[in-house]
């Protein structure tokens, strides 16, 4: 049995010797299974409001900026992950963690008494940056604890919650909207809220702060925020609010721009400031961080036009669309676990990074030529392949970059992954939202068909509205757009993959 290893020791131990501290088994699982709850927080938070949406519309009287429910939490959770990791390398993980539930659970508590779709947006804003603390603080206090090449040990916890939310995060706001209220959605954070809280508490004691005297980039964190929001609002109305030829999308862009330039140049100008040019400089950093980008580029891309492929092409609802990207969602569990387990025998993580890889373009490669007639099994297998292959690519690039950096940088660096790979997430699947529209377009074009917009396109109905002859070309004009979507997943993945080659492989901290 592991003896037990003070709060107090551990300080001793790495203020004399230099080292992290060390956790014992015990000691490791406390923490864990504290955090535990925070992930399941986020992570089911991202798309349990997705089925209320509709009913959240009827009831609130508002149908016209309904997207802002699901974006306006995007916002501010991307731009506070990267302030919450420095905020946590200078005042520790628990200090900052804590009022990040207490912000979640008041705005959860706010979005359940809205009463108009205005209060929801600007709750779910207030929530997205509770949201996004939970997220980073999670995966930087797990590699306090755990060294990166034990890391696997305790992956299948991490998987296995990461599945939990996956899967049952639609299903279970599906349900509560049905049988119950949409604002139960949000009430039920509440409880499970105040648990991560007392749990995450106790657990996060055992981590030790070495204070450091530090001052917070102020001005970098308002550059930064400026140019995430500007960037995201691109992103969302490019193509949909405006077209992206327009004065609006175009002064955006140049907006995000400028945002950029100056957090630069702030970053250079300061001694400490919020993102350290000194982490950018570490090719394996900065190489760790495009792969993990471009990879979830790919796997939002891929959630996004999955449910499409099914309802669209293959005529199913939303719940049966729902149940058949299980395959894709589910087996992302399996792939984190796997590579949790191959790294803490190895000792590396380029090898089983570039595995996961290629297995992704190889599995939207097989997506890339699934038609409406294609045989359930094959496309369950594609999307098998697909969901593994990114489910060992993702959590391994967060381990490579931690394992690269300087302990006093952890939280910076995981923040700042965390951050670039949402950026990732949301060009992704405006990405593959453009290639799906534009080709699709273009066929209905090449076929004489009147111009149809994807909404037309709803299952075996449309072929009663539209007329059969009309129907018929225009699914083979979507199915063609598919394949070009999906081939531009497997694109990009290649991509992640070429980029990864040059990664140094360093060996993974015990």
């Amino acid at each position: 049995m592991d003896a037990p290893i003070s709060a107090e020791t551990n300080a001793d131990l790495a203020l004399d010797t230099g080292e992290a501290p060390v956790f014992t088994h015990r000691q490791v699982l406390q923490v864990v299974f504290g955090i535990l709850l925070c992930i399941l927080l986020a992570a089911i938070d991202q798309t349990v409001v997705v089925p209320a949406v509709p009913s959240i519309a009827a009831d609130l009287n508002g149908f016209g900026h309904l997207s802002w429910i699901i974006s306006a939490y995007l916002v501010t959770s991307t731009a506070s992950t990267p302030i919450y990791g420095k905020l946590s390398d200078i005042y520790g993980r628990r200090a900052v963690l804590l009022p990040a539930i207490v912000v979640f659970v008041v705005a959860s508590a706010l979005c359940a008494m809205s009463q108009s779709l205005v209060q929801l947006i600007l709750a779910r804003a207030l929530q997205g940056l509770g949201g996004g603390g939970l997220m980073a603080m999670s995966q930087a206090a797990i590699a306090d604890v755990v060294s990166p090449r034990e890391r696997g040990r305790y992956q299948g916890y991490m998987a296995g919650t990461w599945g939990v939310a996956s899967v049952a995060g639609p299903i279970l706001g599906g349900w509560m909207t049905d049988n119950l209220s949409w604002r139960w959605i949000f009430w039920i954070n509440l409880p499970v809220g105040i648990a991560a809280y007392f749990l995450s508490s106790s657990a996060l004691r055992l981590l030790v702060v070495q204070s450091r005297a530090a001052k917070i980039d102020y001005v970098g964190a308002a550059l930064l925020s400026g140019c995430i929001v500007s960037s995201l609002l691109l992103l969302s109305w490019g193509g949909t609010e405006y077209s992206w030829g327009s004065v609006e999308i175009l002064a955006l862009g140049g907006l995000s721009l400028a945002f950029l330039v100056a957090l630069v140049v702030q970053a250079r100008a300061i001694a400490d400031p919020l993102l350290p040019p000194r982490l950018f400089a570490d090719g394996v950093f900065s190489r760790g961080v495009a792969v993990a980008s471009l990879t979830a580029a790919g796997m939002f891309g891929g959630t996004f036009l999955l449910p499409l492929f099914f309802q669209l092409a293959r005529g199913a609802d939303a719940a049966s669309a729902g149940t058949l990207i299980v395959p894709f969602l589910g087996s992302n569990c399996v792939g984190a676990f796997t590579a949790g387990q191959i790294a803490r025998k190895l000792g590396r993580s380029k090898i089983i990074i570039q595995m996961g890889l290629a297995g992704a373009v190889l599995g939207f490669g097989m997506l890339a030529t699934i038609g409406p007639d294609s045989s359930v099994l094959f496309s369950s297998l594609a999307m098998m392949i697909v969901g593994v292959s990114i489910g060992v690519t993702l959590p391994s690039t967060l381990v490579a970059v931690q394992n690269a950096v300087e302990r006093r940088d952890v939280g910076s660096a995981t923040g700042a992954l965390l951050f670039l790979r949402s950026m990732g997430g949301a060009v992704g699947s405006t990405m593959v939202g453009a290639i799906l529209s534009g080709v699709f377009a273009a066929g209905l074009v090449a076929r004489g068909v009147r111009p149809l917009d994807l909404g037309a396109m709803h299952g075996a109905s449309s072929a009663r509205e539209l007329g059969d002859a009309v129907f018929g070309q225009a699914q083979a004009a979507l199915t063609v757009a598919m394949h070009w979507s999906f081939g531009g997943c497997a694109g990009v993945m290649a991509l992640a993959f070429l980029v990864c080659w040059g990664l140094r492989d360093i060996p993974l901290r015990k």
